[in-house]
């Protein structure tokens, strides 16, 4: 089957009693099963709620503007809004300007209630979490992360600071390549229980059981620690770790605690989990569309009390000294967030296969974008969705 987008026919992937299209447990990921998998995580592998609580829920004033015929150029030519959130395979799109919602749209089947996966988004997710314990002075991000795991003496981080671990500029060696199943995130994948061993592996190698397993195996350093960024997953599943460990409470425990309770969400989340029950800190978390506004909402209003100020100007404030993303070449990373440029400093977290969150402090606005790309990355649909961005900012003027 070929990947299918908002305007084509939909292929009746699970649909039926019992279904005939069924989605394959190797591929569940992969077009275009990924458009109907990345909003019905539950039902593929085990997952742990992370509770709204029963506090408030925070409604957005509405300002509604239709956006779809907003015009822009990208490098494939001239497009508009309703277009390219067409060509880029979007589930929900979400803009939210001077805290009120001014335009959202759902496609694919996908629903206000509906739980998207994030991928890498999860990460920012937990970087916050990770800050306001820091505030708290529970855990200290310029100490080694061996202050804290001590079991990592054998491996790679050996000698790292948490802070490294969260600027992913240790020199631990793994292999983020996504299309080598071989690979250290290929292992991921199998230790998490995303997926089973690869049809093709060799019978007689032991893959890892779960997710501490991949970490306590990876004693490899090939740089010094803070020497440059590497981008790598793992080191967000070393922080969920270290959130554990200085709270002994589970990671979604501690998530729905500190942040989901807290942003007035309108669902609980969920994170995926391994087979001990860990969940998977670097890419498992799911919510809603609205939901992830208002998490973005929350960074952008300084943190409201709930997130340390501090943190928040400290994550704007990355290195410039390579070239971190092709898709916005003059950008950065910090604190398990991505920066868009050293002028504006707008925060991003960002997933593949078209997760984004962003954060722009000039124009006091936050977007949402969730898709299921048929690919893990595509260099063009990001730079087109960042161009639409910066059409939406321009289109309603400065902050």
């Amino acid at each position: 089957m070929t990947p299918y987008r908002n305007s084509e026919p939909r292929p009746p992937i699970m649909q039926g009693s019992p279904p005939k299209l069924i989605v394959p447990r190797q591929d569940w990921d992969r077009a275009p099963w990924n458009r109907w998998a990345f909003q019905h995580i539950r039902e593929i592998v085990p997952t742990v709620e992370v509770w709204r609580g029963h506090g408030h829920r925070q409604h957005f004033k509405r300002a509604e503007r239709d956006l779809e015929g907003l015009e822009f150029d990208t490098e494939a030519g001239r497009t508009t809004l309703a277009q390219h959130l067409d060509d880029t395979y979007t589930d929900g799109f979400l803009v939210l300007k001077n805290g009120e919602l001014v335009f959202g749209r759902y496609f694919n089947g996908m629903t206000e209630r509906t739980l998207h996966l994030s991928q890498s988004v999860a990460k920012s997710i937990v970087g916050t979490t990770f800050g306001i314990l820091a505030g708290r002075g529970v855990v200290d991000p310029t100490a080694p992360v061996t202050d804290y795991l001590p079991e990592l003496e054998a491996t790679g981080w050996q000698g790292a600071t948490l802070q490294q671990v969260l600027d992913m500029t240790t020199g631990v060696r793994f292999d983020e390549t996504y299309e080598n199943p071989q690979s250290d995130i290929g292992k991921v994948d199998v230790a998490c229980g995303w997926k089973p061993p690869p049809e093709s592996s060799d019978p007689d190698y032991r893959w890892p059981a779960n997710m501490w397993e991949v970490i306590l195996g990876l004693r490899d350093k090939v740089r010094p620690h803070g020497e440059s960024f590497v981008y790598r997953s793992i080191e967000t599943d070393v922080l969920g770790f270290v959130i554990e460990r200085v709270t002994g409470k589970r990671l979604s425990e501690i998530v729905s605690e500190e942040l989901w309770q807290k942003i007035g969400a309108e669902e609980s989340a969920c994170f995926t989990v391994d087979t001990a029950g860990t969940s998977v800190a670097d890419g498992g978390f799911n919510a809603t569309l609205r939901d992830y506004g208002r998490f973005g909402q929350l960074i952008l209003d300084g943190g409201r009390g709930i997130v340390p100020a501090a943190w928040i100007e400290a994550t704007r404030n990355g290195k410039y000294d390579q070239v971190y993303n092709p898709s916005f070449p003059q950008g950065s990373y910090k604190n398990q967030f991505w920066i868009e440029d050293q002028r504006s400093r707008t925060l991003m977290a960002r997933g593949v296969f078209g997760q984004l969150i962003y954060i722009s402090f000039d124009h006091n606005m936050v977007v949402v974008k969730l898709s299921s790309y048929p690919d893990f990355s595509n260099i063009a649909f990001s730079k087109a969705t960042l161009v639409a961005i910066h059409a939406i900012a321009a289109e309603f003027g400065g902050a």
